[in-house]
């Protein structure tokens, strides 16, 4: 079957407002910002949203933040995002932090059918406990706090049960897919954006390039096409450094003298 979208427009013009996304991407790396900006201009609005962070202030997810489209972020690292953080301390935005590895495995589970699970991660903490803020108050104190988990003890170590997650829509973003939807992502960019597209009920996916069925070998598959329902042409240059961090350049005499030196 052929999952081609013609435009990015078209595949989310179906999202309602109100709806769940398991959006992909570690950092900005495998952001589906094609699929983002096209929900962006869609104008879809209170949206609940899974990620392992939100973007940044004008791109990524950033872009639905900052235009007021989002009234919930499920999330592990939320540190680059000025508007982020403004949101949520005043209480217009809810957040549930949560362990990144245990979001992972909260994804997995959700595309795979499993309901719960246990983890050590978070014993002993406001995790286990209860309290973590999620929704501050007009006047600063926490509104809505986070529940107390179950825990049970095997083997003489205690664990917390995880509630898996699942999402009306994903939005992922791959390095190549055919058009059947066998994906296949680069390096750092498969964090998380195979299991979003694993939890969607629906998935759209972005490729960088698409190419015809049996031009991805079966085993370098990261994704197969069971988990994929629409596809569109994603632009490779739109891609953006989260932290820029260089070197100083060396002056160039210095730098001569030191190749001298080192080829004597």
């Amino acid at each position: 079957m052929d999952k081609v979208a013609t435009s990015a427009g078209r595949a989310v013009a179906d999202i309602p407002d109100g709806s769940t996304l398991a959006v992909g991407g570690f950092g900005l790396c495998g952001i589906p910002s094609t699929l983002i900006a096209a929900l962006a201009r869609a104008g879809t609005s209170g949206l609940e949203v899974v990620s392992n962070n939100c973007g940044v202030d004008d791109w990524g997810l950033g872009l639905l933040l900052r235009a007021g489209r989002i009234t919930r972020m499920t999330s592990s690292y939320v540190g680059e995002n000025k508007e982020f953080a403004r949101q949520y301390l005043t209480g217009e935005l809810e957040v549930e932090l949560t362990p990144q590895g245990t979001l992972a495995e909260r994804l997995r589970a959700g595309g795979a059918g499993i309901p719960a699970f246990f983890t050590p991660a978070g014993v002993g903490t406001l995790v286990e406990e209860g309290g973590l803020p999620w929704r501050y108050g007009p006047d600063g104190g926490v509104a809505i706090g986070s529940p107390a988990k179950e825990v049970r003890e095997f083997d003489g170590r205690r664990y917390l049960l995880e509630r898996a997650i699942t999402a009306d829509y994903a939005l992922v973003r791959a390095q190549a897919a055919d058009r059947h939807g066998n994906a296949v992502f680069h390096a750092a960019a498969r964090n998380f954006n195979p299991l979003c597209a694993m939890a969607g009920r629906t998935t759209l996916l972005e490729a960088e390039e698409i190419v015809e069925p049996g031009e991805i070998p079966p085993d370098a598959v990261h994704l197969p096409g069971i988990y994929v329902d629409r596809i569109v042409l994603a632009d490779p240059a739109d891609k953006r450094v989260e932290r820029r961090t260089v070197r100083a350049a060396r002056p160039a005499a210095t730098a001569a003298t030191t190749t001298v030196a080192e080829e004597n």
